[in-house]
């Protein structure tokens, strides 16, 4: 290789091509066998038993794993007992989000940032219990891709189980892809089934239906379902119904379709009834008063039309939304990571 002489800054870039060429290679990181990516937000009472169980269960497993929590801006005690984690375990890593963003958007940053062949999604309030874990592994083992608990004897109120499985049977309906009653985020997901939900590039974000829509080999394991080991649950009806209409709006246009099937039923009742009174008058000339048939009619047609509107305007919102393409989230540090936080600052 010839070094160029007459210009100095030719002569400077070849030396920077030349010293990086001849650069000692990084060493290479294994791959861990196992990701277990866990949301926490406010789950101070919660996370020392949490790792204890995980690491408990995992310790018995051949297998090299490595515990990614994912902090999404709690406000109590969480982040200190997570970094004292970090300082005691080299397994443990710990990324806090710049702010709240929300359970969805927390375990699609863990998918972006586990490194094992195999992903584990899980809650952070011990109510998916670690001791399944040598179970979805086994199912792994034997090939499937995706491993999901079904939950069974459900511990919150009457209110919340009734709202449970009044949602999983209409999204089973309305949706476009097959999902499986009862069945949460607990799961287990192979790297090839990571990949394809990481390139799913939408921002409203229904986990449990990218993963079905995801494809692959795919088994339920009936798990009970525990009680939280501490505190309150952090998702309120309010949250479940906002969930909820983030999984149909995504996987169905079935409303679309129903609301133009009761404008075509309107449009055809109406039409039935002005003939109905036309008629009426034409034979019987009989003039009816009216009033409150016109009131009922005009409040029944605008509470149509109100729904309807409201239908598209759900839809509407989630292209607003996609179109202005931002980031799902941004990190505000990183503890125990094998990568600096700047190379995973902001996720497009």
């Amino acid at each position: 290789m010839k070094i160029p002489t007459n210009d100095p800054e030719q002569a400077l870039a070849f030396c920077r091509q030349l010293a990086v060429m001849c650069a000692p290679a990084a060493p290479l990181i294994p791959r861990p066998d196992l990701s277990v990516v866990v949301p926490l937000h406010n789950e101070q009472g919660t996370v020392e038993e949490l790792y204890r169980r995980i690491v408990t269960a995992l310790e018995t497993q051949s297998v090299v794993f490595e515990l990614l929590f994912i902090d999404d801006a709690s406000t109590d005690d969480t982040a200190r007992k997570l970094t004292e984690l970090v300082s005691s375990d080299e397994r443990v890593q710990v990324v806090t989000l710049a702010r709240n963003f929300g359970h969805q958007i927390a375990l699609s940053a863990g998918l972006d940032l586990a490194a094992g062949n195999a992903v584990v999604l899980m809650d952070g309030d011990l109510q998916d219990a670690p001791e399944i874990l040598p179970e979805f592994l086994r199912k792994w083992e034997e090939g499937y891709d995706v491993v999901y608990a079904v939950r069974v004897g459900r511990k919150e109120s009457l209110l919340l189980r009734a709202s449970y499985s009044i949602f999983y049977r209409i999204l089973a309906y309305l949706a476009d892809v097959a999902m499986p009653h009862d069945a949460g985020d607990f799961c287990l997901i192979d790297r090839r089934i990571v990949e394809r939900i990481r390139a799913m590039p939408e921002r409203g974000r229904f986990l449990r239906g990218l993963r079905s829509w995801a494809g692959g080999r795919q088994i339920g394991i009936r798990v009970e379902r525990a009680a939280r080991f501490e505190g309150t649950t952090k998702y309120t009806l309010a949250r479940l119904l906002n969930l909820a209409l983030e999984g149909i709006v995504s996987f169905s246009y079935v409303p679309l379709r129903i609301a133009s099937a009761a404008g075509i039923c309107v449009s055809v009742f109406s039409a039935g009834l002005a003939i109905f009174y036309f008629v009426k008058q034409i034979f019987f000339g009989l003039n009816p008063p009216g009033f409150a048939t016109l009131t009922v009619l005009i409040c029944f047609f605008s509470g149509i039309q109100l729904i309807t509107i409201g239908i598209i305007g759900e839809y509407l919102g989630r292209v607003f939304t996609e179109v202005k393409r931002r980031p799902l989230y941004f990190i505000r540090n990183v503890q125990g990571a094998k990568a600096p936080a700047e190379s995973i600052s902001v996720a497009q």
